[in-house]
């Protein structure tokens, strides 16, 4: 089973005191510490580095912590028309996640393709199956749309296992397989084809192997 730490981005100050923050959406991430650089605020965890915008906090319980951020403008979206590999830079910077990984997964589960279709049926470059796309109010048949749901799904993944060890693997294999099976098995589910594309997910993220200029 793979181990790996999930380094998200640098910050440049600190906050030293445990504290737990709870989202807007209803997570909860114990941080060890947190700093902020301007609207953005970068909680430190064990094992990674959560990237969040003031407006996806809802509270921090610690008597000492500053005050609940307050909300932010949303980013600007991209230009219409703008290629798939800058779309993925722009969800992986938005929903605070490497786009290393995001490139990984998408080039795992589509090749960067928005004609991709699974034979469950799965749609296009990060290959949403339609239900997962409705739960995310997103239409999986639009590029961006495509793109961002499935950034924030893998987000709430990663959310999800942020206490275990082999957080990535079981992220990935919940991604692939459903959170219903990882949770069944205990951890990545003895499927061959999940047991790959984990495999091949964190390889290729692990390389940095380059994606295509689409």
């Amino acid at each position: 089973m793979h181990r790996i730490a999930l380094v998200l981005l640098a910050a440049s100050s600190w906050l030293p005191a445990a504290q737990t923050v709870l989202l807007k959406n209803g997570g909860r991430i114990e941080a060890e510490s947190i700093s902020r650089e301007g609207d953005t605020v970068f909680l430190h965890t064990k094992r990674l580095i959560w990237v969040l915008e003031r407006g996806e906090i809802a509270a921090i319980e610690d008597p000492d912590a500053p005050a609940p951020p307050k909300s932010a403008l949303p980013p600007p979206p991209p230009a219409a028309g703008a290629p798939v590999r800058r779309l993925i830079d722009d969800a992986a910077r938005r929903h605070g996640l490497p786009a290393s990984l995001i490139h990984a997964v998408a080039a795992v589960e589509s090749g960067y393709s928005q004609a991709a279709r699974s034979g469950p049926g799965a749609i296009g470059v990060m290959q949403l199956m339609p239900a997962t796309a409705r739960s995310l109010g997103a239409d999986p048949h639009d590029t961006e749309q495509n793109i961002d749901a499935g950034v924030r799904f893998l987000r709430y993944l990663l959310l999800k296992y942020q206490s275990d060890p082999n957080q990535l693997a079981l992220a990935l294999a919940a991604y692939n397989a459903g959170p219903s099976a990882v949770d069944r098995f205990g951890g990545v589910p003895p499927y061959a084809e999940t047991q790959r594309y984990v495999d091949k997910v964190i390889n290729r993220y692990q390389t940095g192997e380059s994606a295509p200029k689409r």
